[in-house]
């Protein structure tokens, strides 16, 4: 081994140190859960805590690099974060967590000072995705509240070029972050965005963001002398999260397809030629990522792991069980031969493929609201049969994910690859590829996917090739998925579709 890249991975909640070798063989992976904190004792805002995230990173560097010769540093954050820096080159803004709801005038103000969001959308490539997950908004927020310290803002530093910052002392912007559901860039004219101009924070950015592999620098002596690293330890501009693990895909397969990472939040990934939006497409959550190549990723998403853990553990609550059913095609039967029990979205107002939707069951008729659920007032006839609660659960899943896929430009022909959570419920598999007959779908497995990505950013960094030149280093177990054979199927679907258009 002639070196080791330390992957600095920042979920939400959980922060990972994973240590590759130059062979990309996962040596070490730290784990650490760090919530957000609250602002003060009198505040219910919630802001990251990035001061123990530091800390805590420096000292993993520290034990690691005695073990193993670290000499390239690679960043990878979750998305809608950022930090103001002021002159001292000190947080002069709490670094507030996008996750906080804020009073619906914040938005209001917004869109009265930015102009109409269809035509926001078309621009920068951005959906509307509440609380505060724009960052355009974010900052907007943070302006109202705290416009003194606004004022003292010296640099905007995007969350993976925040710790970048903190490890080289050098400011930067990397394109994925920039192009990330942000309203800060201007995807026709390639350069930032009218609201960073109405923001008033055009000079407290790069003039222009970087390639997610290129370097931001070396780590500072400071660094150097808390970690014992090598004073040349390089460290590259950092990427977001869900472009990282997108680059095993994108640099090892030839043909078009489509990424569905799955989890708290679905989200469909497909690599396209242009930026462009069909009318009802504006107004949902579809926008278009930069990958690290530059190019449009279009992207939507929806909150499917949140919505269906909450039918799924009320479920099991109700009939005293912990097991997830396997896919058996009995479980559908009657519910598709009748089609009038539906779970409908969003759990979560105004997210998703259907915004205007509110969540609810529509029991033969008859209207169950998440709060009746909730508060066992009322419960679903549906809700007694566990399986068929299940099912029922499935299904939604399944049609919204369809949809999801469907505004990304789906086409015939072109291969889909299911990561993540739902990967392990093969209902959802098995329904997807029914309701998806002209397209192969695969089950795909890559161990710290996200981290993984980074990695060969800080390899194609360390070795002076492109990331693309790795790809010999990717291996991807494509499992086949057997669609299911339902009858009624899509009047089902014609049916829930009904119902949200009522």
């Amino acid at each position: 081994m002639n070196f080791a890249i330390a992957v600095l991975d920042i979920g939400k909640t959980n922060k990972k140190v994973a240590i590759y070798d130059d062979a990309m063989n996962t040596l070490a992976v730290k784990k650490r859960k760090i919530d957000t904190i609250p602002l003060d004792s009198s505040d219910s805002l919630e802001v990251e805590d990035v001061d123990t995230v530091v800390s805590w990173f420096l000292k993993q560097l520290k034990e690691l690099g005695k073990e193993y010769p670290i000499k390239v540093i690679s960043v990878t954050t979750h998305g809608a974060t950022l930090v103001c820096v002021g002159a001292d080159g000190k947080p002069c803004i709490p670094t507030v967590a996008y996750t906080n709801e804020v009073p619906e005038g914040v938005h209001e103000r917004f869109w009265a000072a930015m102009g109409n969001s269809d035509d926001l959308q078309s621009v920068t490539a951005t959906a509307e995705v509440k609380p505060l997950i724009n960052m355009g908004k974010l900052l907007w927020y943070q302006k109202e509240r705290w416009p003194e310290e606004f004022a003292r803002i010296d640099k905007v530093l995007f969350y993976p070029q925040y710790f970048g910052y903190r490890l080289t002392g050098i400011a930067g912007a990397d394109i994925t972050y920039t192009g990330c559901h942000s309203y800060l860039w201007d995807f026709g004219r390639g350069d930032w965005s009218v609201v960073v101009d109405k923001l008033g924070i055009r000079d407290k950015l790069p003039a222009e963001p970087r390639a997610s592999e290129s370097q931001l620098g070396v780590i500072s002596a400071e660094v150097a002398a808390a970690t014992g690293l090598s004073p040349d330890t390089k460290v590259t501009f950092g990427i977001h999260d869900s472009n990282s693990s997108l680059i095993p895909y994108l640099i090892t397969q030839k043909q078009d397809f489509v990424l569905n990472s799955t989890g708290t939040w679905c989200v469909a990934m497909h690599p396209v030629d242009e930026v462009k939006f069909d009318d009802e497409e504006l107004g949902k959550m579809v926008f278009y990522n930069r990958s690290y190549q530059g190019k449009p990723v279009k992207t939507s998403i929806l909150l499917g792991g949140l919505e269906y853990a909450f039918y799924t553990s009320t479920l099991m609550a109700h009939h005293g069980r912990k097991d997830w059913p396997d896919y058996d095609p009995a479980m559908y039967t009657d519910i598709l031969s009748l089609a009038r029990t539906f779970l409908l979205p969003s759990i979560v107002p105004g997210s998703g493929q259907f915004p205007d939707s509110v969540a609810r069951v529509v029991d033969n008729g008859t209207i169950f609201s998440i709060a009746d659920i909730s508060d066992g007032k009322r419960w679903p006839e549906a809700f007694e049969n566990y399986l068929g609660g299940f099912a029922l659960a499935n299904l939604s899943l399944a049609i919204q994910t369809r949809v999801a896929l469907q505004r990304v430009d789906l086409s015939p022909g072109t291969e889909v690859f299911i990561e993540g959570g739902f990967r392990q419920n093969q209902n959802y598999g098995a329904l997807l590829g029914a309701l998806l007959p002209e397209n192969p779908l695969f089950l795909t497995e890559l161990e710290e996917a996200t981290s993984y990505g980074a990695a060969l950013c800080g390899k194609a960094l360390k070795d002076g090739v492109s990331v693309e030149s790795l790809k010999d280093f990717v291996f991807l177990d494509k499992k086949p998925i057997r669609p299911a054979e339902l009858q009624g199927l899509e009047g089902y679907v014609e049916a829930f579709l009904g119902y949200l258009e009522s």
